[in-house]
C-alpha cells in the first residue's frame, strides 16, 4: 500500500510540533540530518530512565544496559543484512569511525602501495585515506566524475585500478549531487584488482535498501542521524577482516569483536535510539511494504531466505524508495521552472533510479547563502556551501563563490511541501531580477 503521509508524519515529534505552529517549518535540510522518529526517542528515554549504567557490571542495570547494546548491534546487522552482529561497530560518527579504522587498515600498507579515492565523495571518505597514505608512503589515485551530470567516471575508476591498489574508497550516493553509484559493479571491479572496498553509505541509508552480503563489500559506514535516529556512527566490516586488523585501544579493552574497535564508553542512550530507529523502519515495512514481500522472498547472497525484521526492513526501504521517486521528479520540476536556476547533477527523469532526492543548484546572480537565508524567511530549511563535499565544489568551480544550495527530501516530506518550496524559490528569483 502507498505511504500514508499523515500517519508517517505523526511518528515524528518535530513534525507534530511544527504542525501546531502558525507557520510550520519545512525540513529540506535532511541530507545534513533527518528528524528523529518517536520510536528512537522512546528507546533513548527508556534507556536513561531504566537502564542507565556502564558496561560489564555485576548488577541489574548494567546487565540490562548490555542487553540493549546487543540488541542495537543485532538491529543494525539486520538493517544492513550483515552476517552477524559482531560485524557492526558503533562510534561517534562516520568521520571519527573512518579516521579510526583507517589507522588500523593503513598498518598493512607498505611504501609504494596505492589507494584510490574519488572526487565525488564527502571529505570524510577522502582525507582520512589521504592522511593515512601520507603516513605510510603510499600513493593516492583520484577518480573523477562527469561534471555535466554528476555521475562517477567509471573509465577513470577502471584506469585507477591498474595500479593494483590496496584499498578503494567510494560513496553509495553523493551527499552533494544525489548521484547513486553502481556500487555492486564497483565492488566487483575493485576486488578483481585485489583491493579492499570502503563504502560511504551515509547519504544513501535513508533512501533505499542496503545488503552488504549481496554487495560483497569489505567495509561500509553510515550515520543513524541520517536515517531518523540519533547522532551515532555505524561501521560494518567483514568479520574476518575486523578480527585480523590491529586495533588502537587501551589495554583492558576486549580483544574480541565488536569491543576491540568500540573504544571507551559508548553513547549508550544513542545506541538504544539506533535500535528505535530501526524499529521505526520495521514498522514502515510492516505497515506499507507488503507489496514488496515477494521481491525479497528468495534468498540473500548467503542462501538464507530473508524473513522477520530483515525482510520487513527491505520492504520498508523499497516502499520509501518508490515514494521518493516522485519527490525527486517534483523537486527537479520546480527548480528547473525557476528563472535563473542551474541544477548540478542528474536531471534526466528516465534515470531517477540513479539518484536520491538530494539536489544542489544555484540561482543566477544570488549567492547560495542568500538563497538559503531567503528560504528560511519562508520557513523552508535548506543547506548551502560545500557540505564537506569539498572535492565536488572544487571540481564544479563553485567553491570560491559560496558552493551551492542543497535541498533534500525524505519520505516524511510531502508533495505540497515541494510545491511551497517551488513557489518560494520562484519569488526569490523574481525579486532578485527586479532589483
Amino acid at each position: 500500500m502507498p505511504l500514508d503521509l499523515n500517519l508517517i508524519r505523526r511518528q515524528f515529534p518535530a513534525l507534530v510540533w511544527q504542525a501546531q505552529q502558525p507557520a510550520p517549518a519545512i525540513f529540506f535540510d535532511n541530507p545534513g540530518g533527518t528528524q528523529i522518529a518517536q520510536h528512537a526517542l522512546n528507546r533513548m528515554l527508556a534507556y536513561l530512565e531504566q537502564y542507565n549504567a556502564n558496561h560489564g557490571g555485576a548488577f541489574q542495570t548494567s546487565r540490562q544496559s548490555d542487553l540493549i547494546l546487543a540488541e542495537a548491534h543485532a538491529a543494525m546487522a539486520d538493517f544492513l543484512n550483515a552476517a552477524q552482529p559482531e560485524e557492526i561497530i558503533f562510534g561517534a560518527n562516520m568521520t571519527t569511525l573512518t579516521l579510526h579504522i583507517s589507522r588500523s587498515i593503513a598498518r598493512t600498507w607498505k611504501p609504494g602501495d596505492e589507494i584510490v579515492v574519488t572526487r565525488l565523495d564527502h571529505d570524510a571518505n577522502i582525507t582520512p585515506w589521504v592522511l593515512a597514505a601520507q603516513d605510510r608512503g603510499v600513493s593516492v589515485r583520484w577518480v573523477d566524475f562527469h561534471p555535466e551530470d554528476g555521475t562517477l567516471d567509471v573509465e577513470s575508476f577502471e584506469k585507477a585500478l591498474e595500479g593494483k591498489p590496496r584499498l578503494v574508497a567510494f560513496g553509495y550516493a553523493s551527499n552533494a549531487l544525489g548521484t547513486i553509484n553502481p556500487v555492486a559493479r564497483l565492488v566487483r571491479m575493485a576486488h578483481d584488482a585485489g583491493a579492499l572496498t570502503y563504502i560511504d553509505a551515509v547519504q544513501y541509508a535513508a533512501h533505499g535498501p542496503i545488503d552488504v552480503q549481496r554487495l560483497g563489500c569489505d567495509f561500509l559506514v553510515c550515520s543513524a542521524y541520517k536515517f531518523f535516529g540519533p547522532h551515532v556512527g555505524v561501521l560494518y566490516g567483514r568479520y574476518a577482516l575486523l578480527d585480523e586488523l590491529f586495533a588502537y585501544k587501551v589495554r583492558p579493552a576486549p580483544d574480541d569483536l565488536p569491543g576491540k574497535f568500540e573504544t571507551g564508553t559508548l553513547n549508550h542512550e544513542g545506541l538504544a535510539a539506533v535500535l528505535g530507529a530501526v524499529e521505526y523502519l520495521q514498522w514502515v515495512g510492516q505497515t506499507f511494504g507488503g507489496e514488496y514481500a515477494e521481491k525479497y522472498a528468495g534468498s540473500d547472497s548467503a542462501g538464507v531466505p530473508l524473513q522477520g525484521r530483515r525482510l520487513q526492513l527491505k520492504q520498508a526501504m523499497s516502499a520509501i524508495r518508490s515514494y521518493e521517486f516522485e519527490l525527486s521528479r517534483l523537486l527537479l520540476d520546480v527548480i528547473e521552472e525557476t528563472p535563473g536556476a542551474m541544477i548540478y547533477g542528474l536531471t534526466d527523469r528516465r534515470r531517477l533510479e540513479e539518484r536520491v532526492p538530494t539536489i544542489s543548484f544555484r540561482l543566477q546572480g544570488i549567492p547560495p547563502r542568500q538563497v538559503a537565508e531567503a528560504l528560511e524567511r519562508a520557513n523552508i530549511y535548506v543547506w548551502d556551501g560545500n557540505y564537506y563535499a569539498l572535492a565536488v565544489t572544487e571540481r564544479l568551480g563553485v567553491e570560491e563563490s559560496g558552493g551551492m544550495v542543497r535541498v533534500g527530501a525524505v519520505h516524511y516530506n510531502t508533495q505540497e511541501e515541494v510545491e511551497q518550496f517551488g513557489e518560494a524559490l520562484s519569488r526569490i528569483a523574481v525579486e532578485a531580477s527586479n532589483r
